[in-house]
């Protein structure tokens, strides 16, 4: 066996790795950056001050084809008095769609990054036109010395010839099914969920590619959503708002005090406003604190914080007050009139697992479903494109909800940065083109991603569900498709 597919699995392993950023981390752009200037400067310009720059003085390089070269001095004089010289200069072209980034850390501090990835090179021999001469994998290891990025490793190996596959036609792309799967193929997505809406009405509702290997998705798929259960909850709690029976500012401990909690003061002045806004100073979940108790990082209504705790805080209240489970008051106030037939927040004898997306890792692998059989008020609600997407025509056109608690729904109750903040149950956008906001909300757990957008005033929406950790990687494209302007709005406020 080659000696660079022998060391890959060592090198992975040998190390403390984290799951793989997003694409629109810092992390991500930075090390994209230094690979475009290994390449697309230092070897397709013949650029050495590049090399000299960012690779390591402990530098190696393992080459399937050309062997070991086991210096910083050999790996420059390789491309300047080597690849520099040929009659011909090869070209390299990343392919960017393949492009994953691994942190490495130490007790929770960053010290490095695997960087993976494949790559085409291009050639003119005797004078013919440019063609491909060969494809391979790399994988990258960049350390962080006093906030220099170095590149300490480089494998290049699983070198071939073949043709590359033709450019997806972006005129099919969403309106074919082959052509959009063979897009999802490229960025590893089983199964693709699209849900749209125009001036008010649902245009699409579709689901692309399979539940797992060998088992078409049928649009009637039903996927788990992550927090996307959490905007359903908010809703629970704003028609019981609307209907006099439950209040936005009222401290909730005469309803449930968490026992955790129970010797703080703090809990006395939580109300139904700090956790639909993220303010009410629990952490995410409870079960990543030293001694796993719930406990407050902050006095509420100081500051924004995400917590899933928070909204299963409010489950537990609601269900105290109302004698009712949070998944019977869902099915009452929002299930059953806006006939979401397919959505529950667990899995039950209603059920249909043979339209489940399981769940898979960034390669392909398919994860063990956990299965659920509680209501969560943050996570783990199972429902279909076409029903969420009844749901966002609902919030589209009010909710149901009297005009002044729909404008508290969607007003700033806590900022998060400049063009985006937090209402009652959604993020906000804010000017994103054309006067228009958008409400957002997503998703993710592992083996899951999925979004939503929801434009009030142009009476558009988009929902994006997906069934794998790299499912983030379509989001953008999938945003400028069907949103265009507005979607590149979107993007640079999440960006920015």
């Amino acid at each position: 066996m080659k000696l660079a597919l022998l060391l890959i699995p060592l090198l992975l392993t040998s190390v403390t790795t984290s799951a793989q950023v997003n694409r629109t981390s810092d992390l991500f752009r930075t090390l994209k950056t230094k690979d475009s200037l290994l390449f697309n400067v230092g070897f397709n310009t013949c650029d050495i001050s590049q090399f000299e720059s960012l690779v390591a003085d402990t530098f190696e390089f393992y080459h399937d084809k050309a062997g070991l070269t086991s210096s910083k001095a050999a790996f420059i004089s390789s491309i300047r008095d080597g690849v520099c010289k040929l009659p011909y200069k090869p070209r390299r072209e990343l392919d960017e769609h393949s492009l994953e980034v691994y942190p490495l850390e130490n007790n929770g501090v960053l010290y490095g990054a695997i960087q993976m990835g494949t790559h085409r090179f291009y050639a003119m021999e005797n004078n013919k036109p440019e063609h491909l001469t060969s494809v391979a994998r790399f994988t990258h290891v960049w350390l962080l010395n006093d906030a220099e990025w170095k590149l300490a490793r480089e494998l290049s190996y699983d070198h071939h010839e073949h043709e590359v596959n033709p450019a997806i036609d972006e005129d099919l792309l969403f309106k074919d099914k082959k052509e959009t799967e063979r897009w999802m193929a490229e960025h590893r997505i089983p199964a693709l969920g699209i849900g749209y809406i125009k001036d008010g009405i649902v245009q699409e509702a579709r689901v692309f590619g399979v539940l797992e290997k060998g088992r078409p998705a049928p649009d009637n798929a039903i996927f788990n959503v992550a927090s996307l259960t959490k905007p359903i909850t908010a809703l629970v709690a704003l028609k019981l708002i609307n209907t006099g029976q439950w209040s936005l500012d009222e401290p909730l401990y005469s309803y449930w005090t968490d026992p955790d909690i129970a010797d703080d003061p703090r809990a006395k002045i939580l109300t139904t406003r700090h956790l639909l806004s993220h303010q009410s100073g629990l952490p995410n979940w409870r079960g990543k604190t030293v001694d796993g108790k719930l406990a407050f990082d902050f006095d509420p209504g100081t500051k924004f914080q995400y917590s899933g705790e928070g909204f299963e805080y409010l489950r537990r209240a609601l269900e105290r007050k109302f004698h009712k489970t949070l998944d019977v008051m869902a099915k009452e106030l929002i299930f059953e009139p806006l006939q979401m037939t397919d959505t529950r927040f667990f899995w039950d004898k209603t059920m249909d697992e043979t339209r489940f997306a399981k769940w898979h890792d960034g390669t392909g692998n398919v994860y063990e479903t956990d299965k659920t059989f509680t209501a969560s008020g943050a996570d783990d609600l199972l429902t279909t494109v076409g029903d969420y997407c009844k749901f966002m025509v609902h919030i589209m056109n009010g909710a149901g909800l009297s005009k002044n608690l729909y404008a508290q729904m969607i007003s700033n109750q806590v900022r998060i940065k400049p063009n985006k903040y937090y209402g009652l149950g959604w993020w906000v956008d804010e000017n994103i083109g054309d006067g228009e906001y958008a409400l957002v909300h997503g998703g993710d757990d592992k083996g899951v991603h999925t979004i939503t957008f929801i434009l009030p005033k142009s009476k558009q929406g988009l929902l994006i569900f997906t069934n794998c950790d790299n499912g983030t990687d379509i989001y953008e494209p999938t945003v400028l498709k069907y949103l265009g302007k507005q979607g590149q709005g979107i993007i640079d406020v999440e960006t920015k």
